[in-house]
């Protein structure tokens, strides 16, 4: 490897925030709305039953129709629940803090990488660099303890022989 630090630096869109949410994400489902649905509602539907069960039998119906019915409000409280928390579970906003404003430079020196945006500064070992996935138009870089980086390859300005010494020198060859 050179003494020589390489960089890069360009501007990120949303579409490249989708595709490294796409790319690093292990499931559709995320931890909030697998905690609603699946501790919260079925807490939800339980409590319903009990007290539309108590309810009902202090209308004096009979066992069966309390049973029945309790059961019927239940799995509707449980479902109205899990829909509800589904939705609002979703991402409505892309990028975090001025992830979209301001201009990204990562640069790779022999030991360390770094990424430059704005006010931030996130310099890594090369050592913790676990994987270089080169897709077509964009770079993923990950790291063990840090968020993956994506490096679109339009900040190459088609250059594709700086695309591909980049990617090299990420990859310590």
């Amino acid at each position: 490897m050179s003494d020589t630090p390489v960089s890069v630096t360009g501007q990120l869109l949303e579409k490249d925030i989708k595709k490294l949410a796409r790319a690093s994400r292990t499931s559709t489902v995320g931890p909030t709305a697998l905690y609603y649905a699946g501790v919260t509602a079925p807490m939800i539907s339980a409590g319903m039953a009990l007290m539309s069960k108590n309810a009902f039998g202090a209308l004096g119906m009979t066992p069966y129709w309390q049973l029945l019915l309790s059961a019927i409000f239940a799995a509707l409280a449980g479902i109205v629940w899990y829909l509800i928390f589904m939705r609002w579970s979703y991402r409505h906003k892309t990028g975090r803090g001025d992830e979209l404003q301001s201009e990204t430079q990562i640069a790779v020196e022999d030991e360390i990488v770094t990424l430059k945006r704005g006010p931030l500064e996130v310099r890594v070992q090369r050592s913790a660099l676990q994987k270089v996935i080169d897709k077509r138009g964009y770079t993923i870089v990950q790291f063990d303890g840090v968020d993956p980086w994506i490096i679109p390859d339009r900040w190459f300005d088609k250059n594709k022989a700086a695309l591909k010494a980049f990617q090299m020198q990420l990859k310590g060859k």
